[in-house]
């Protein structure tokens, strides 16, 4: 059986409108000490591919990290199978707080071999990941956020959450997790080792090892949430606790963000209206991440700036022609960071205070 999709995206999404599967999203990870990578890929690639899975997973020496989209029809199944496996026996599933946002999470199954499941930057030998901090449930996570000795973290980028985050979080401006274990410790950190320290990522893989991390460090009081947002959402929900987070939650999909609160924190990057839409520009030169609203989003057709806008209306072989030698990388993981974007947040002001702002003004 082919190990890997050769379709393209309109392919794609002609044979899943043909099988007509409901898909749930579902994201889970598990820290473990995996011996061959390469064959335990191969085997999840058939054991998933015969049910219809789609979605992105990670695996590596260190683990496997998983985003994908299961079939509802094949879900038990798929949870019979995933459990056979000794070291995921029992792992929790996080299930999407909402699913309605897009007609497809994931077009295609992708499984990837890499070096760590979730790229630190870190080269301590003598780091345990296994070593992680408390882990906090809904309810012990809003007791122990409410406590004065408390610094409570975002281990998220800049660009999630700046559209939806927890009430009094701090919230680093940073691109990338690797970026945000020094900064964090340097900045939040150092000098309060006596205080309780909660951090919250989206679903948890990204607090397991910052947890583990920061214990590796000397702080002696971490925690985090179980299971990210995610999780928090669904059981705040359930149990009908306060649900302290506030707007969006963004993720990794097609959705791009799952609404936990009518809360619009954000701003159109455009014109500076409140909006909390993410949108990838449709200039295959750019795609930038920027947010913008439904207005901006007709007039601009999807693009970030007039430069993209005109570039898209070009015939096809003159735009091919353009991206020749073209390096996108700085706009395409720079997400949400352009000087063609007026309305970005301001990175020395604060969302607290952009959020007072909207506020106000509504």
């Amino acid at each position: 059986m082919q190990l890997w999709n050769t379709l393209n995206k309109e392919e794609l999404e002609k044979h899943l409108r043909e099988v007509g599967h409901k898909f749930i999203t579902i994201s889970f990870y598990q820290y473990a000490k995996i011996e061959n990578p390469h064959l335990f890929r191969d085997h999840l690639f058939l054991m998933w591919s015969k049910l219809d899975v789609v979605g992105r997973t990670y695996v590596a020496h260190e683990g496997i990290n998983a985003q994908i989209a299961v079939p509802t029809e094949n879900l038990s199944q798929f949870r019979e199978e995933l459990y056979g496996i000794d070291f995921l026996n029992g792992v929790r599933l996080n299930f999407a707080v909402d699913d309605s946002e897009a007609e497809f999470p994931f077009l295609k199954l992708k499984i990837k071999v890499r070096d760590k499941i979730l790229a630190d930057g870190l080269e301590d030998t003598s780091f345990d990941v296994t070593n992680k901090g408390k882990h906090l449930n809904a309810q012990e996570f809003n007791e122990l956020t409410e406590k004065e000795d408390t610094i409570l973290i975002d281990f998220r980028n800049h660009y999630e959450s700046e559209v939806g985050h927890f009430k009094g979080a701090i919230l680093p401006d940073v691109d990338t997790f690797r970026e945000s274990l020094p900064f964090i410790e340097e900045t939040y950190l150092k000098g309060n080792e006596d205080k309780n320290i909660v951090m919250y990522c989206t679903g948890g893989v990204r607090c397991e090892k910052a947890s583990a991390w920061f214990k590796h460090r000397g702080f002696q009081n971490v925690h985090q949430l179980e299971g990210g947002i995610i999780k928090y959402a669904n059981d705040a929900k359930e149990q009908g606790i306060e649900n302290k987070f506030i707007g969006k939650n963004f993720v990794f999909d097609e959705r791009r963000g799952e609404r936990i609160s009518d809360d619009i924190i954000a701003v159109c990057h455009q014109c500076g209206d409140p909006a909390d839409t993410h949108t990838n520009c449709v200039n295959d030169a750019c795609h930038l991440l920027f947010i913008q609203c439904e207005s901006c989003n007709e007039k601009m057709e999807n693009c970030c700036s007039t430069e993209c806008l005109e570039t898209i209306h070009l015939p096809e072989e003159v735009q091919k022609e353009l991206r020749k030698g073209i390096e996108n990388s700085n706009r395409i993981f720079k997400k949400g960071r352009s000087n063609k974007l007026p309305f970005k947040h301001n990175p020395e002001k604060p969302l607290s205070l952009i959020e007072l702002s909207i506020r106000e003004n509504k």
